[in-house]
């Protein structure tokens, strides 16, 4: 057996949808035993009746709560850095970075949300590996405003923005060509969604929901070809659908947030994406975009719950990208560059924004998450469930 991918998926409540996930892989033939998975939950959930749900399956794969993290950071030597992996919140999928940067047999990771599915119809395994491994040429979009909606291909229709899609970028005037892709050149695949649409909570209530889902809907209609963006554009990453290299960790933590004096909380995957996105064009490199297709079933919940926890970032979300835009030019690593950005944002005096220290606080995070990565180590005779399973093949 030679598990080469790891599966990282922060749940307290939908963990079954892996079943189908699983379904999927076997319908079109991808094997399995290349997969372990590793899902983020808390204490107070479930956490039998998910590593019951792995034992059924047949899948390799460990259940990490609150406490058993715990455990994790003294035998790997790094208690002293569990503060970047924040308490309660869907960014505690870094702890699933930090787990394949201590298993270095992980070539690939992949981020799958509980309130998705795969599209019967479309290989979701096998096509993100596809997606990595691309040569070619491939559509390539651009805007006047530096920004590439990813749901720019029917906006003329729905006119859908993305949660984490700046709104002094809205109104762009798109362009299109293609570019041809090098040989390890695509170094993330980013999947998109059909159903609920990934909205911010002021385009929710504009849309006239007050239960967090969008009344307006995305269906496989809306997507055409897969695209990359630009050099010099951004986008929003969004980790619910996500497959990516082993070698971007360094510079895609998945940012601190909810457990902040700041309340800000809701870009971890947003704010990531920056980052890698100005990595990825300092080093050549390029995030795919468009299939596989997952379907979005956002549960219901208050619009305004999401709003508060959104409000206190919205206006460093207009600005974060431009602070980097130019920053780790003559970095040769992914450490570097992000290195380089962090420091920006840790020595920075952004006090002219509403909560700007949290610029300084995500910055500090930034340079502590690549310490914690330096300082990572298994520990000696530790042996885990995975050490066993493999151990045993």
């Amino acid at each position: 057996m030679s598990q080469d991918i790891c599966v990282i998926v922060p749940t307290i409540r939908e963990y079954e949808c892996l079943r189908s996930y699983f379904g999927n892989a076997r319908a079109h033939g991808f094997d399995l035993s290349r997969l372990h998975v590793v899902l983020v939950t808390e204490d107070f959930c479930e956490t039998d009746a998910m590593e019951r749900l792995l034992e059924e399956e047949g899948v390799s794969g460990e259940v990490f709560d609150g406490s058993r993290r715990e455990e994790w950071y003294e035998a790997y030597g790094v208690a002293d850095y569990d503060h970047v992996v924040p308490a309660a919140s869907h960014a505690e999928t870094s702890f699933g970075l930090l787990y394949m940067w201590a298993h270095d047999e992980f070539d690939y990771g992949f981020f799958i949300d509980d309130d998705t599915l795969p599209h019967e119809d479309q290989d979701f395994f096998g096509t993100h590996m596809e997606n990595l491994a691309f040569e070619g040429e491939i559509e390539a979009v651009s805007s006047d405003e530096q920004w590439v909606n990813v749901l720019y291909q029917n906006a003329d229709e729905h006119g859908l923005y993305p949660r984490g899609y700046p709104y002094s970028a809205m109104g762009e005037t798109v362009e299109t060509g293609t570019t041809e892709i090098g040989a390890g050149e695509v170094v993330a695949s980013q999947g998109l969604w059909t159903n609920v649409p990934d909205l911010d909570a002021v385009r929710i209530l504009m849309d006239g929901d007050l239960e967090g889902q969008a009344q307006t809907r995305t269906s496989s209609d809306d997507f055409g070809d897969d695209f990359v963006a630009e050099r010099g554009n951004y986008l929003t990453v969004c980790s619910m659908n996500l497959a990516f290299r082993r070698e971007v960790i360094p510079a895609f933590y998945q940012l601190p947030m909810d457990d902040n004096e700041w309340d800000v909380g809701r870009f971890d995957d947003i704010w990531s994406g920056v980052f890698l996105k100005r990595a990825c064009d300092v080093l050549g490199k390029r995030i795919y975009n468009g299939a596989p297709l997952c379907e979005h079933n956002k549960a219901p919940r208050s619009t305004f719950d999401d709003l508060n926890n959104e409000v206190p970032g919205l206006e460093l979300n207009e600005h974060l990208w431009r602070m980097i835009d130019d920053v780790g030019e003559d970095a040769d690593s992914y450490a570097a560059v992000f290195e380089a950005m962090g420091r920006e944002l840790a020595d920075g005096d952004w006090e002219t924004y509403n909560n700007g220290a949290f610029f300084n606080y995500v910055g500090e995070h930034m340079l502590d998450w690549l310490e914690c990565l330096s300082e990572l180590r298994p520990a000696p005779g530790l042996e885990t469930e995975r050490d066993r399973v493999v151990a045993d093949s």
